[in-house]
Order: C-alpha cells, then structure tokens, then sequence
C-alpha cells in the first residue's frame, strides 16, 4: 500500500491503493515510512507521490462509517500526521500525480514543494460542499500555505484547480506533464538535501508553530456525520 525507496539523497514514498484513502492501515504505514526516514542519519529529503489517476482522495468515509471509528480521533491522528510533515527536519516535496482532494489537498500542502500534474487531475478543498467545517488546525494550514485570495476562493467554492490553474494561484509550484511529476519533486528535493536538521527544524517551527500546535492538539471533527446525526 505504502512504498519507500531512496533516488539518490531523495526518499520516495509511493502512495498506491487506488484512491489512496486515509483509513488506520493507511495511517500506520505512513508514520511507519516517516519513522525510517527519520532514523537516516546521511543527508536527505522527502518526495510523497500517488499512483494512477490520484494523489490522495482524503479521509476514507465508507471505512469511518463501517468501521464505527471514533472519528474525532481518527481525524486528530490524521491531523497530528499533518504536522509531523509540516515540521519534517528536511526538505518535502509533494509530487501530485493526479486528483489531490479534501485532506488528500490538505497532505499535500503539508510539503514544503508542490510538483502537480499539468493535463490531468484536480486539486479541491470540497468541505463546503459536504457541509464539514474545516477544523482550526486545518484552516490554519491552508492560510499559511496559500495567499488569503487563493485560500478564500479555494476554501468557499469548494471549486477544482487544474494543475495550470493552481500554479497560476500558486497552489503549487510548478505544474508540468505527467511523466516529470516525480522526477521534477526528486530534483528539487535532491537539490536541498543537504540542510542541517536541527536549524532547519528550528526555522519550521517558529514559522509554523500555530499550525503545527493546532494540528497536534486538535480534538478532531465529526467527520463525515454518523448516520444518525441531527
């Protein structure tokens, strides 16, 4: 489901289960690849990628109602995921190969690079659309990954973007046909391999450090509503 492999000074971490929906295996694999690339003590950076026709299509709803999850907790952990990336002590880049939607989008701009796929595939923040607020935590992560234009008509319409058009709002940082998705993230993440961990740690938190602190603490979101709900 989750793959790690090293291109030179560059971990890539292949997301291939279809959709790549964010369920508990889906959790544990990926803080289970995180902590091997953590434990690498030679010069190093992050690429995250999909297969197929996505990136990451967000929480795994069919399984959170099955499952009777506690879902406040489940999306906290995500969320706890989300700043573990944002504050990653190396350099991470988001290779989104296809559709990259609601915490799937989230994941992404978790990176400190976006590489998207220019023909194909659709980066959205549907929450309005589904009637779910988005938590403190996130809301905070999309504002300080976004300029307050691109994040107020992203977070409202719930509209899709286009690799083209999410470059133009600067969503992502460059958009570019499929088959340089990952070797473009590669090259960049190779290209700032070589950052000292503790000065790069040190600088992400203190830009971040609301983000990350409402992400870690976050009670969660009912999310989607159970069946029975009012």
């Amino acid at each position: 489901m989750i793959s790690l492999r090293r291109e030179g000074p560059a971990y890539v971490l292949k997301m291939d289960d279809g959709e790549n929906r964010m369920n508990q295996d889906w959790l544990d694999a990926m803080n289970d690849a995180l902590d091997t690339v953590d434990a690498a003590d030679d010069p190093l950076a992050l690429v995250t990628t999909g297969s197929g026709r996505f990136f990451s299509n967000g929480l795994d709803l069919e399984w959170l109602v099955a499952s009777k999850v506690d879902m406040p907790r489940f999306v906290a952990d995500v969320e706890r995921l989300f700043a573990r990336v944002i504050e990653a002590p190396y350099i991470t880049v988001a290779a989104c190969n296809g559709h990259t939607f609601a915490a799937g989008a989230m994941l992404s701009l978790c990176h400190d690079f976006r590489v998207m796929r220019a023909d194909r595939g659709f980066f959205c923040l549907p929450e309005v659309d589904i009637k779910i607020p988005f938590t403190a935590g996130m809301n905070s992560l999309i504002m300080n990954r976004m300029t307050i234009t691109a994040a107020h008509e992203v977070m409202v319409t719930g509209q899709r973007f286009g690799g083209e058009e999410a470059a133009r709002l600067h969503i992502v940082h460059r958009a570019v046909p499929a088959e340089e998705v990952v070797p473009q993230a590669v090259a960049i993440a190779s290209q700032h391999a070589g950052k000292d961990r503790i000065t790069l740690a040190t600088i992400k938190r203190r830009m971040y450090g609301e983000t990350i602190d409402l992400l870690r603490n976050s009670p969660g979101t009912q999310y989607p509503p159970r069946p029975d709900s009012t």
